[in-house]
């Protein structure tokens, strides 16, 4: 049930006056742990000592590996800590258990608790070399990633680091073109607005840290989410919440409206546009103005969320206006936000080769949603990815497709039974996936709702972030013979997920625990295999960016081993053995002569190099030749990807909310209206299958001079 949640609001303004560059660091104010947190940790512990699908008791030997797990949380790249640091706190390594079993959490807090000084020291640091400025006639190099690198001895060291990075956050600055001037304001107000963030730091968010950090410690996949991220979660799920349908980003210290959901309260009222600035949110007709200038994310979010048809009044700087502007009072109704950009779509290609046109229909689904709240008190038109996905087959068979493709990439999971019944659209009333519990008693999940609703030729597109329901519904279509898998290999979890809410068995009126994404089974294939670590392979491979040891479940230390059980009782309903060379031959002989295709292959190559390098030189006579040269590159290639590329080339050295709102909103668009080249591919690929389902060889004329043998094999069967 990997997902992302999804957030209205992206980043918390703030008015504080920038510090002056030479001051000294100014600690964050330590956090303590409060009582219902202590309560929740223990009760969370008693559960998964208990439940868990991988069992382990909290004793000293999970405390070291909670200790281990903490650490890299709050300081993967090794910026912060110093080994004498690690030193001092490896008291506390196997005492971890006995904070959380004695509801005494001070230990866990005192290590957040000095993360956040030395980030504060280190921020500040940073800050203070903006004054020096830098020689970028030196040659040295800075390294990009530090995970696998020792912690720095001393403190000369550390300073060391962050004197490179600074440097060369102002080296990218320098290449886009701004003067000194320029980028001292623009890095000076990008660290201060970090210690700024540190300082709004909050006892739950060093809580649910520390307890990511023990549940993750005995198995990748089991989480803790504190009262509000579990409300987030819900959403991401349920794909509504109830708002006012804008969505919100921090851009020069304002809260700015970056989007207006259509038909939205917010963009319904007419009187809100994308780049208004709310400064100010009330309850009510008559409640008190609350600033929410310097206010963090999710403090903001519980402020302009609320219930269904009650009244929020936002005091709103309007775009364009400077910081002493008049301002406008807007009034609201809240209503019920339904995320149509989370939902499933669909979209019809043409493919033409010369002899006929084939339509393929692309349904790209990014999760496996559902609400369930609404499933279990019987609502009869609950949200579900399964009911999109009928009625867009639906309509896709009336558009006359040939084939359909489901996209799956970067779908990260949902609902299991959703996974089960989408399967059941394309291959019916079938087993689809087998559970096994702790105890190892095995279950087969059999859908026994949703009927075909399309029985034609099927593609499913997958890629590295394709991951557990996913793995389910692309294995089990390639399990039944049922359609083609294309794409790079998946995830590889094969593990289910239930939520526990510690409120419901502490038996809370009101929410303060939190709740539990608690591992309880194993999931194997009809075929008796797992995806567990290995994913799903594709039967025609692409090319990927990821690289598999740094992203999926393989990345993991403590993943779960692949296994194999008894296969289930099934049968396929189809066979693409005959068919999978021919198609696989076809994508070959097309992908040589697509120059999108090569160059994708290209830039795939040189991205592997410079992650295996692992360095960027901070000479700027050295990073103008690199990138000249990539420009180079780039700028020969005769398409319009190409020239998309050389664009995108162009790194102007800031964050996202450092940019100008308007060009920041244009380069999105443009991205999104860039050319995919694997979905094409995959297109013509399914554009392929139908034509062989229809036994059409003509599609194969163009090989005859190749190879007769593969053109004789494309010939019918007597």
């Amino acid at each position: 049930m990997k997902q992302k949640l999804l957030w209205i609001v992206l980043t918390v303004a703030t008015a504080v006056q920038a510090a002056t560059l030479d001051a000294p660091a100014s600690y964050p104010a330590a956090l303590k742990p409060v009582a219902q947190e202590a309560q929740a940790a223990r009760l969370a512990a008693g559960i998964l000592s208990r439940y868990h699908y991988k069992a382990v008791p909290l004793d000293d030997a999970l405390s070291s590996k909670t200790f281990d797990q903490y650490l890299k949380s709050l300081d993967p790249e090794k910026l912060y800590f110093l080994q004498s640091d690690i030193d001092r706190l490896s008291v506390d390594r196997t005492k971890l258990d006995d904070a959380i079993l004695s509801e005494d959490l001070n230990a866990p807090f005192d290590i957040f608790d000095l993360y956040e000084r030395r980030a504060a020291e280190n921020l500040t640091y940073a800050r203070s070399l903006l004054q020096k400025g830098f020689d970028f006639q030196r040659d040295e190099s800075y390294q990009i990633e530090r995970k696998d690198q020792p912690w720095p001895a001393t403190e000369a060291q550390m300073q060391d680091i962050w004197r490179k990075r600074v440097k060369n956050d102002w080296l990218r600055l320098k290449l886009a073109g701004k003067d000194d001037s320029s980028i001292v304001k623009i890095l000076d107000k990008r660290y201060d607005n970090a210690l700024k963030r540190l300082g709004r730091t909050t006892s739950a968010d060093a809580f649910q840290t520390f307890m990511n950090a023990y549940t993750m410690a005995i198995e990748p996949h089991t989480n803790y989410m504190g009262p509000r991220a579990a409300e987030d979660f819900s959403i991401s799920m349920r794909l509504s919440l109830v708002g006012i349908g804008a969505v919100l980003t921090e851009m020069d210290e304002y809260t700015t409206i970056r989007e207006l959901v259509p038909g939205g309260p917010a963009s319904a009222s007419g009187e809100l546009k994308v780049g208004d600035r709310i400064v100010g949110v009330a309850q009510g007709q008559t409640g008190a103005m609350e600033d929410v200038l310097g206010l963090r994310l999710d403090d903001t979010v519980a402020l302009i969320r609320g219930t269904a048809d009650s009244t929020v009044r936002l005091d709103v700087l309007p775009a364009g206006a400077g910081p002493d502007g008049a301002h406008k009072m807007v009034s609201l109704i809240r209503k019920t936000i339904t995320m149509q950009d989370q939902a499933a779509k669909a979209k019809v290609y043409s493919v033409n080769d010369g002899a006929a046109t084939r339509r393929v229909g692309v349904i790209t689904l990014p999760s496996f949603y559902e609400d369930f709240d609404a499933r279990q008190r019987h609502v009869k038109d609950y949200k579900s990815a399964t009911r999109d996905v009928a009625s867009l087959l639906g309509d896709l068979k009336k558009q006359k497709v040939d084939s359909v493709l489901v996209d799956l990439r970067n779908n990260g999971g949902g609902s299991l039974q959703e996974a089960v019944e989408l399967t059941g659209l394309f291959v019916g009333k079938v087993p689809v996936v087998q559970e096994r519990n702790a105890k190892g008693d095995i279950r087969v999940e059999t859908n026994v709702k949703t009927g075909v609703a399309w029985d034609g030729p099927l593609g499913v597109l997958i890629n590295r972030a394709s991951a557990s329901a996913s793995e389910i519904f692309a294995a089990a279509i390639q399990d039944y013979g049922r359609g083609l898998i294309i794409g790079a290999p998946s995830f590889g979890k094969g593990t289910v997920q239930t939520m526990a809410s510690l409120d419901q068995i502490a038996k809370n009126d009101k929410p303060e625990f939190g709740e539990l994404k608690m591992t309880i089974a194993q999931f194997f294939r009809v075929n008796g295999g797992t995806t567990q670590l290995r994913g799903v392979t594709p039967d025609i491979v692409f090319p990927g960016f990821i690289d598999a040891a740094d992203f999926g479940e393989s990345s993991f230390d403590n993943a779960l081993p692949w296994t194999r059980i008894k296969a289930a009782d099934y049968a396929p309903v189809g066979s693409l053995t005959d068919q999978i060379p021919v198609l696989l031959a076809l994508h070959e002989n097309r992908v040589r002569h697509d120059k999108g295709f090569q160059y994708l292959e290209e830039d795939i190559k040189q991205t592997q190099q410079l992650r295996q390098k692992n360095m960027i030189s901070l000479n700027e006579a050295d990073r103008r030749k690199e990138r000249e040269a990539q420009e180079k590159r780039l700028a020969a290639r005769d398409d319009a990807a190409g020239q998309a590329a050389v664009k995108a080339l162009e790194d102007d050295g800031l964050q996202a909310n450092e940019r100008n709102l308007t060009k920041e909103l244009a380069a999105e668009k443009s991205k999104k209206l860039a050319k995919d080249v694997l979905l094409n591919e995959a297109v013509n690929i399914l554009g392929d299958d139908a034509a062989l389902q229809r036994n059409n060889f003509k599609l194969a004329s163009g090989l005859m001079s190749e190879n007769p043998v593969l053109v004789m094999e494309l010939a019918p069967h007597n």
